[in-house]
């Protein structure tokens, strides 16, 4: 496990980032239960997977230089 990511490229940190935000909620009143930061955790990964799809397309067609 020698390769490096950016931290939001990171599903533990998103994970991390609900459990904490789910707690806060919890604090004030509302009840975000188990599935339902599951399915906050599936749509974070597909927003991202998203995300870097489109910043690929961006990077390729806004590049000044030919790929070898």
């Amino acid at each position: 496990m020698n390769e490096l990511k950016h931290w939001s490229a990171s599903k533990t940190v998103w994970g991390a980032a609900i459990a904490i935000l789910a707690s806060c909620a919890n604090l004030i009143g509302l009840d975000i239960s188990a599935e339902d930061q599951q399915g906050l955790m599936d749509h974070v990964s597909a927003i991202a997977a998203a995300a870097g799809g489109i910043l690929a397309i961006w990077g390729r067609i806004s590049a000044s230089k030919r790929l070898r």
